[in-house]
Parts: C-alpha cells; sequence; structure tokens
C-alpha cells in the first residue's frame, strides 16, 4: 500500500476517489525539502567539471579536446542510464533504487577524484552519469507522494531544487577548484551524496510497484509509449533540442572565459551560475502559467525567450570586454529561465498522460533531453575551436529556433 493509500485509509476514505484528492493533506514540508535537496544534490554531480575543465585539463596533463569528453561523457552516461535504469522505479520500491544508486555515485566520485590519469576520469566520469540518474527516481517520487491537489505545487519545489544543483553546482566546483584544488570538489560532493542518502534512508517512505513487466519487457514497453503518444514524442524532441544550447553554452564558457580577452578563471566561470540560478528560481513561475494557461503556451514562450537570449550572444564580438560580460550575464538568465520554463511545461504535459508510468515516460523526456546536452557538450567544444564563440551562438539560437517550431507545430497538425 502506498503512502497516500495509507493516508485514505485511516481517514476512511476511498482511495483515488475526488474527496480522497482533494481532502488529502499535504505532504510535509520537511519531506518536500529532502526530496528537493536529494534531486540538486545528485544532478549536481554531472555539472561539477564544467567551471574546472581548464585547471583540470593543466593539472592531469591532458590535451584540452580530451578533457573535452569529460562533460560529454556524464551526460551519455546520464541518458544511458534513464534509458535503462529510471524505468525500474515503475518495477520496484523506488526508495530502494535511490538509496542504491546514491550508494553507487559516492564510489564514483570517489574515483574521479583520485584518478591518476585523463583515461580513468574519463570512466569516472561515465559512471557518475549513469548513478546520477537517482535525481530522475526523486522526481516521480514526488509526483507519487505529493496529493492530487498538491502536485503540481510539490513536483515544481522538487524541480527547483534540482534545477539550482545544475547552476549552483558551477559555482561551487569553480571557487573550491581555484583555492583547494579540482580534485577537493569531487571528494566534497561524494560527501554530500552519501549525507543525502542517509537522510533518505532516514526519512523517505517505502513504495509501492505499479507494474510487474520483466525488465525486458520493461524497456521495450519504453517503445510502446513513444509510439502510443505524439505529445511524449513532440515534449522529448523540443526539449532535447532547447537542452543541445544551454549544454554548448555551459560546455565552452570556462573555455571561453580562460583565453583573450578575458584571461579569468574557474571562479569566474562559475559564478555565472549564478545568472542561471536566478533564472531557474522564476521557473515556478512558469509552472502557475501552465495552471491557468495551459502547459502549451509556456513550451512555446520558453523556446522563444532562449532562442532571443541566445541570437543576442552574437552581438559580442562587436562589444568591449566588460559590456560582452554584462550581455553573457543577461542571456545566461533569459535562456536559462526559458529552458527551465520549457521543461516544466513539458514535463507537466509527459505526467499526464499515463499516471501508471511515470518513471517510463519520465525515463523517454529525459533520456532526450540529455542525449541533447551531450550532442551540445560535443558541438559546443568543436565550434568553439573552429570558429569561436560566435559559433556557439549560431548553434545554441537554431537548436532553439527548431524546438519552437516544434511547439509552433504541434498545435497546427492537432487541429
Amino acid at each position: 500500500m502506498s503512502f497516500m493509500q495509507k493516508t485514505d485509509a485511516l481517514s476512511g476514505i476511498a482511495p483515488g476517489s475526488p474527496r480522497s484528492a482533494m481532502q488529502a493533506p499535504a505532504l510535509p514540508a520537511a519531506l518536500v525539502l529532502l526530496l528537493a535537496a536529494g534531486a540538486g544534490l545528485g544532478v549536481a554531480s554531472l555539472y561539477y567539471s564544467q567551471p574546472m575543465l581548464g585547471v583540470l585539463g593543466a593539472d592531469i596533463g591532458a590535451p584540452g579536446q580530451a578533457v573535452g569528453w569529460v562533460p560529454t561523457l556524464t551526460q551519455l552516461g546520464y541518458a544511458l542510464g534513464i534509458l535503462l535504469l529510471a524505468p525500474l522505479g515503475d518495477r520496484f520500491d523506488r526508495r530502494r533504487i535511490i538509496l542504491a544508486k546514491a550508494t553507487a555515485l559516492v564510489g564514483s566520485l570517489l574515483l574521479a577524484a583520485v584518478a591518476p590519469s585523463i583515461g580513468v576520469l574519463l570512466a569516472a566520469s561515465l559512471a557518475i552519469g549513469i548513478t546520477a540518474t537517482l535525481a530522475q527516481d526523486i522526481v516521480p517520487a514526488a509526483a507519487t507522494l505529493a496529493p492530487a491537489a498538491h502536485r503540481g505545487k510539490v513536483v515544481g519545489t522538487v524541480m527547483t531544487g534540482l534545477l539550482l544543483g545544475i547552476l549552483l553546482s558551477r559555482v561551487v566546483s569553480g571557487f573550491v577548484a581555484e583555492h583547494f584544488g579540482w580534485r577537493t570538489v569531487f571528494v566534497a560532493a561524494a560527501a554530500s551524496v552519501a549525507a543525502m542518502g542517509l537522510a533518505t534512508w532516514r526519512g523517505l517512505p517505502r513504495f509501492q510497484p505499479t507494474t510487474q513487466l520483466p525488465y525486458v519487457q520493461l524497456l521495450a514497453s519504453l517503445a510502446t509509449l513513444w509510439q502510443r503518444h505524439p505529445g511524449l514524442r513532440r515534449a522529448t524532441l523540443a526539449q532535447g533540442l532547447l537542452s543541445v544550447g544551454f549544454s554548448a553554452f555551459w560546455s565552452t564558457l570556462a573555455v571561453m572565459l580562460h583565453g583573450a580577452p578575458f584571461h579569468l578563471g574557474s571562479t569566474a566561470a562559475g559564478a555565472f551560475g549564478l545568472a542561471g540560478a536566478a533564472g531557474a528560481l522564476a521557473a515556478p513561475l512558469a509552472g502557475r502559467l501552465a495552471d491557468r494557461r495551459g502547459p502549451e503556451l509556456v513550451t512555446r514562450l520558453g523556446a522563444g525567450l532562449a532562442a532571443l537570449s541566445f541570437a543576442a550572444m552574437a552581438l559580442a564580438p562587436w562589444m568591449g570586454p566588460t559590456a560582452q560580460l554584462c550581455l553573457l550575464v543577461v542571456c545566461a538568465i533569459g535562456f536559462d529561465l526559458g529552458v527551465q520554463a520549457a521543461l516544466i511545461a513539458h514535463q507537466t504535459l509527459v505526467y499526464g498522460i499515463d499516471p501508471g508510468a511515470r518513471s517510463r515516460l519520465n525515463a523517454v523526456l529525459m533520456a532526450g533531453m540529455f542525449t541533447g546536452m551531450a550532442t551540445g557538450a560535443a558541438l559546443g567544444s568543436l565550434l568553439l575551436a573552429q570558429w569561436g564563440w560566435m559559433g556557439v551562438a549560431l548553434l545554441a539560437t537554431a537548436a532553439s529556433l527548431a524546438a519552437l517550431a516544434v511547439r509552433l507545430w504541434a498545435p497546427a497538425r492537432a487541429a
């Protein structure tokens, strides 16, 4: 029996009834905070490396092209872990899955901390990506625990924690790497995940599986869901395209700031995460707008804002260094808000398709998103080396405009 079913049984209300949904109590604030912190600390592990790539490469004696594979393999590992592991949340107790992944993530982070060569670090990066998918077990867990009347608010709060983990991880890692060394970043990350795992073991309830499908059939059902639901395909494609530009910017920012005319260290690159955090904090407003005006409108507004922000970066070559930095900060706030608003709206659309398959639906959406992330990281590094910052800005703009076209095309097709 699930957490919500127990609540209904104790109060004498039929589980799943409209009265149950309306009268079910809100989740305790401490539990919502635990879920938000767990999602944030888990996904932050993907991004600690980005602001310190310049420092890391010089210390470990690896060329820039090889170091560029660190964020790429991390994102690919995350996409792979989502496809192969996240669907298990519908088949087994999510609490056990989260604890197992937390343990494996601690080991992967410690391996990165002691890596003697770029080869070992790349292997650890792939493992970090796979095990950090515990964040994608926590979000469906929040949607399951929350009563229907409070689900949007709870999921929005947990997503805010996740988004802040993505953005503030760069601030922390940039500062720590410059003052205490890049290996210290991974050690501290392992300690934080271990503490989160202990709190989860003590505070998170158990979950009842929603399917008894064997593992192979569970994975096969992902293709069935993809074929059956056009809304899932559109959401995955649009969010994946937005992620290409998002990742291209963040994966190349540290390298770009390290060179002329800025000559800034990892602390400065990490500080840009504060600009992105401003956009993420405003993202819950997108959730409220989606409730009032519909998520379709929010997806289009988010994609349009991202495209406009990325296009504005093309003005940088005609500005002085200080003006360029100010422009980058403003654009980072804009495109982060756009991308995160679109993500929340896409999750609202996808979670409403089939409540019994939330983990699998989320797996498809997030696999598409982080495939876009990995593609953006790889293409961004290539374009920065070949055509400079203008190449990165053009890639991000084109990808965001393509995402907007997908969202604009969808209503026309439906009509």
